[in-house]
């Protein structure tokens, strides 16, 4: 097989193609205003309607926002955090930050998304609250896990880091739980030029404590009534660009799901795992396939020119930087882990790119049969 031009797991390039953004970046230059500004203002307000919410409180990262959500719920030293492991460490580093111990819980064979079934074996021990991930843009059975959180009086915080606008009949990412958390990596569905974050609320009360929390502890200017508080916000410039990009999500994310389309037609009959959904509970913010040897496929994939990578390799209570209180039962998110293969999957990856890893892909299991 012929070699031909590498394919990329994602291009910024081609992802931002035809996009301007010079007059709102000079807008804010013109403006001689560049944090928590008019911007700000406006993008927080055009992103909690664009979710279905009351309030967005915009920060500096995806991380920075689960860690603050986590304070504005009251987590602290001592409290029980459930949630997943196969979803790159950020949650645990979220509540190892506040000093909570988190509950790993399993994930469903089909979407590696939390299992209920999982989920009700932690909550017959009291936990502060559950984060339900919504990984590889794949909304997860929120609805249910929401319900049993409640019941068993814990808070649901979303991760929608993966899954801007992924919706089902009952609403959208970001809607469901007591708030959610979003992040603005220039690889997102909805990516900033930068770094950037969000969390979403209907609750007053939760959206004061989050203002106060990412901007000092103040209450005033200069008036620190709120522990923990720290300097987490969002520039005027990244918002500009996230107002110019945020109209086209959807249009962008039925690219994503038009190229997983296309991947899953044409990988089907082969030796692989896809993914559960194309609808739009699914924004293919990647396109994870599992593979019995991934080594020898990534391999190959790498020497005929298709770029990959594994999100993520290593389950979290796997990690050796925390000493684990509590040991954990895991078997769907082990396996996985040692199966995930990454395909390049994003707005302008052009057909012939897509058929070309389709192409590649179909070779490598013929040439081991």
């Amino acid at each position: 097989m012929e070699v031909n031009q590498t394919v990329p797991l994602f291009s910024a390039a081609a992802a931002n193609a035809g996009i301007d953004f010079s007059e709102p970046l000079m807008r804010v230059v013109n403006r001689h205003w560049y944090i928590m500004g008019e911007e700000v203002k406006a993008f927080e307000r055009e992103f909690s309607d664009y979710v279905g919410v009351e309030h967005c409180i915009s920060v500096a990262n995806g991380s920075e926002a689960l860690e603050i959500a986590l304070l504005a719920l009251g987590v602290g030293p001592g409290d029980r955090v459930i949630t997943v492991a196969n979803a790159g460490f950020y949650s645990s580093t979220a509540i190892r930050a506040v000093g909570a111990e988190p509950v790993y819980v399993d994930v469903n064979e089909h979407s590696l998304t939390m299992c209920p079934a999982s989920l009700e074996k932690a909550l017959s021990r009291p936990a502060k609250v559950v984060i339900v991930t919504h990984l590889y843009g794949q909304l997860a059975e929120i609805e249910t896990l929401a319900q049993m959180a409640k019941v068993a009086g814990a808070a649901v915080l979303e991760d929608c880091a993966q899954s801007h606008g992924a919706r089902s009949s009952g609403g959208q990412c970001g809607s469901f739980g007591d708030l959610a958390c979003f992040s603005f990596y220039p690889t997102k569905n909805l990516g900033a030029l930068g770094d950037g974050g969000a969390i979403v609320t209907s609750s007053v009360e939760i959206a004061e404590r989050l203002r106060t929390l990412r901007q000092y502890g103040w209450s005033t200017k200069y008036h620190v009534t709120t522990a923990l508080g720290r300097n987490s916000r969002l520039d005027e410039m990244q918002a500009a660009i996230l107002r110019v990009k945020l109209p086209l999500l959807d249009q962008w994310n039925e690219q994503r799901r038009h190229i997983a389309r296309r991947y899953t037609q044409g990988l089907k009959g082969l030796p692989v795992t896809l993914p559960v959904s194309l609808e739009n509970d699914f924004v293919a913010h990647l396109f994870v396939l599992r593979v019995a040897d991934r080594e020898a496929f990534t391999q190959y994939l790498k020497e005929h020119g298709v770029s990959t990578d594994v999100h993520y390799p290593v389950p979290d209570h796997w990690q050796t930087a925390y000493t684990l209180t509590e040991q954990f039962d895991l078997p769907v998110t082990e396996s996985a882990c040692s199966r995930l293969v990454s395909l390049p999957c994003f707005p302008g990856l052009t057909e012939s790119q897509v058929n070309r890893v389709i192409e590649v892909v179909n070779s490598y299991f013929k040439q081991r049969t």
